[in-house]
Protein backbone atom coordinates (compact mmCIF):
# COMPACT_ATOMS: atom_id res chain seq x y z
CA UNK A 1 0.00 0.00 0.00
CA UNK A 2 2.80 2.44 0.87
CA UNK A 3 4.57 2.01 -2.53
CA UNK A 4 1.27 2.82 -4.23
CA UNK A 5 0.93 6.06 -2.23
CA UNK A 6 4.49 7.10 -3.18
CA UNK A 7 3.73 6.26 -6.81
CA UNK A 8 0.53 8.34 -6.80
CA UNK A 9 2.33 11.25 -5.13
CA UNK A 10 5.11 11.09 -7.73
CA UNK A 11 2.73 11.03 -10.68
CA UNK A 12 0.64 13.90 -9.26
CA UNK A 13 3.73 16.04 -8.60
CA UNK A 14 5.06 15.44 -12.10
CA UNK A 15 1.65 16.26 -13.61
CA UNK A 16 1.38 19.51 -11.64
CA UNK A 17 4.91 20.41 -12.82
CA UNK A 18 3.54 20.68 -16.35
CA UNK A 19 1.61 23.75 -15.19
CA UNK A 20 4.28 25.40 -13.02
CA UNK A 21 7.39 24.96 -15.19
CA UNK A 22 9.84 25.55 -12.32
CA UNK A 23 11.25 21.99 -12.21
CA UNK A 24 10.87 21.83 -8.41
CA UNK A 25 7.78 19.64 -8.53
CA UNK A 26 9.41 17.49 -11.20
CA UNK A 27 12.36 16.85 -8.89
CA UNK A 28 10.04 16.06 -5.98
CA UNK A 29 7.97 13.76 -8.20
CA UNK A 30 11.07 11.87 -9.30
CA UNK A 31 12.16 11.58 -5.66
CA UNK A 32 8.71 10.19 -4.78
CA UNK A 33 9.08 7.61 -7.54
CA UNK A 34 12.48 6.64 -6.12
CA UNK A 35 10.87 6.27 -2.68
CA UNK A 36 8.12 4.13 -4.25
CA UNK A 37 10.81 1.89 -5.69
CA UNK A 38 12.58 1.61 -2.35
CA UNK A 39 9.32 0.86 -0.58
CA UNK A 40 8.37 -1.75 -3.20
CA UNK A 41 11.71 -3.48 -2.57
CA UNK A 42 10.71 -3.87 1.08
CA UNK A 43 12.39 -0.89 2.74
CA UNK A 44 10.76 0.14 6.04
CA UNK A 45 8.85 3.44 6.25
CA UNK A 46 11.80 5.39 7.66
CA UNK A 47 14.14 4.26 4.89
CA UNK A 48 11.82 5.22 2.05
CA UNK A 49 11.31 8.67 3.62
CA UNK A 50 15.10 9.03 3.79
CA UNK A 51 15.39 7.93 0.14
CA UNK A 52 12.81 10.58 -0.77
CA UNK A 53 14.62 13.32 1.17
CA UNK A 54 18.10 12.53 -0.11
CA UNK A 55 16.95 12.07 -3.69
CA UNK A 56 14.88 15.26 -3.63
CA UNK A 57 17.76 17.30 -2.22
CA UNK A 58 20.22 15.90 -4.76
CA UNK A 59 17.89 16.49 -7.71
CA UNK A 60 16.91 20.02 -6.67
CA UNK A 61 20.49 21.06 -5.94
CA UNK A 62 22.28 19.30 -8.80
CA UNK A 63 19.92 18.55 -11.70
CA UNK A 64 17.49 21.48 -11.53
CA UNK A 65 20.06 24.26 -12.18
CA UNK A 66 21.41 22.42 -15.22
CA UNK A 67 17.89 21.91 -16.59
CA UNK A 68 17.05 25.59 -16.07
CA UNK A 69 20.20 26.71 -17.89
CA UNK A 70 19.43 24.38 -20.77
CA UNK A 71 15.82 25.54 -21.03
CA UNK A 72 16.86 29.21 -21.04
CA UNK A 73 19.47 28.53 -23.70
CA UNK A 74 22.39 29.73 -21.62
CA UNK A 75 25.93 28.84 -22.52
CA UNK A 76 28.19 27.19 -19.94
CA UNK A 77 29.51 30.62 -18.92
CA UNK A 78 25.98 31.85 -18.14
CA UNK A 79 25.60 34.11 -21.19
CA UNK A 80 22.19 34.01 -22.86
CA UNK A 81 22.02 33.96 -26.65
CA UNK A 82 18.41 34.82 -27.45
CA UNK A 83 16.36 37.14 -29.62
CA UNK A 84 17.93 38.48 -32.79
CA UNK A 85 21.42 37.62 -31.52
CA UNK A 86 20.50 33.94 -31.79
CA UNK A 87 20.58 34.45 -35.58
CA UNK A 88 24.28 35.36 -35.61
CA UNK A 89 26.29 32.79 -37.52
CA UNK A 90 23.28 31.34 -39.31
CA UNK A 91 23.08 30.90 -43.06
CA UNK A 92 20.61 33.00 -45.03
CA UNK A 93 19.57 33.30 -48.68
CA UNK A 94 19.65 36.56 -50.63
CA UNK A 95 16.17 37.44 -51.96
CA UNK A 96 16.82 40.97 -53.32
CA UNK A 97 20.33 41.87 -54.45
CA UNK A 98 22.67 43.62 -52.02
CA UNK A 99 25.04 45.91 -53.92
CA UNK A 100 27.65 48.34 -52.65
CA UNK A 101 25.96 50.69 -50.21
CA UNK A 102 22.43 49.63 -51.19
CA UNK A 103 20.63 47.26 -48.82
CA UNK A 104 18.70 44.24 -50.02
CA UNK A 105 16.60 41.47 -48.51
CA UNK A 106 17.59 38.07 -47.14
CA UNK A 107 15.58 35.12 -45.87
CA UNK A 108 16.77 34.05 -42.41
CA UNK A 109 15.06 30.97 -40.95
CA UNK A 110 12.02 31.64 -43.15
CA UNK A 111 11.70 35.35 -42.25
CA UNK A 112 12.56 38.24 -44.56
CA UNK A 113 15.10 40.74 -43.20
CA UNK A 114 16.57 43.92 -44.61
CA UNK A 115 20.28 43.27 -45.06
CA UNK A 116 23.48 45.17 -45.73
CA UNK A 117 26.78 43.71 -46.83
CA UNK A 118 29.58 43.53 -44.28
CA UNK A 119 32.00 44.86 -46.88
CA UNK A 120 30.26 47.78 -48.54
CA UNK A 121 31.43 50.44 -50.95
CA UNK A 122 31.49 50.80 -54.71
CA UNK A 123 34.03 48.00 -55.31
CA UNK A 124 32.38 45.48 -52.96
CA UNK A 125 31.09 42.35 -54.73
CA UNK A 126 27.34 42.24 -55.23
CA UNK A 127 25.32 39.56 -53.47
CA UNK A 128 22.73 38.33 -55.96
CA UNK A 129 19.42 36.53 -55.35
CA UNK A 130 19.97 32.89 -54.43
CA UNK A 131 23.44 33.48 -52.94
CA UNK A 132 24.11 31.92 -49.55
CA UNK A 133 25.25 34.42 -46.92
CA UNK A 134 26.14 34.27 -43.23
CA UNK A 135 24.66 36.68 -40.68
CA UNK A 136 27.54 38.39 -38.85
CA UNK A 137 25.68 41.14 -36.98
CA UNK A 138 22.21 42.50 -36.29
CA UNK A 139 21.96 46.31 -36.24
CA UNK A 140 18.45 47.28 -35.26
CA UNK A 141 16.18 45.59 -37.79
CA UNK A 142 18.95 45.13 -40.36
CA UNK A 143 21.09 42.03 -40.73
CA UNK A 144 24.72 42.50 -41.69
CA UNK A 145 25.78 39.61 -43.93
CA UNK A 146 28.80 38.32 -45.76
CA UNK A 147 29.05 35.76 -48.54
CA UNK A 148 29.12 32.20 -47.22
CA UNK A 149 32.68 30.93 -47.26
CA UNK A 150 34.21 34.41 -47.07
CA UNK A 151 35.19 36.34 -44.00
CA UNK A 152 35.66 34.71 -40.61
CA UNK A 153 35.05 31.00 -40.13
CA UNK A 154 31.70 29.91 -38.73
CA UNK A 155 31.82 30.18 -34.94
CA UNK A 156 31.14 27.15 -32.76
CA UNK A 157 28.34 29.17 -31.21
CA UNK A 158 26.88 32.39 -32.55
CA UNK A 159 28.70 35.31 -30.93
CA UNK A 160 26.76 37.46 -28.52
CA UNK A 161 26.03 41.02 -29.55
CA UNK A 162 29.05 43.14 -28.73
CA UNK A 163 31.49 40.23 -29.02
CA UNK A 164 33.98 40.22 -31.82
Amino acid sequence: MIPLLWLIAGVVLIAVELVSGTFVLLMLGLAALAAAGASALGAPLGVDVAVFGITAAALVLLLRPALQRRMRGEAADGAVNAGPTALLGTTAEVVDAITGDDPGTVRIAGALWTARALHDGPDAPALTPGDAVVVVDIRGATAVVTAAGSGPAHPSRPPLQGES
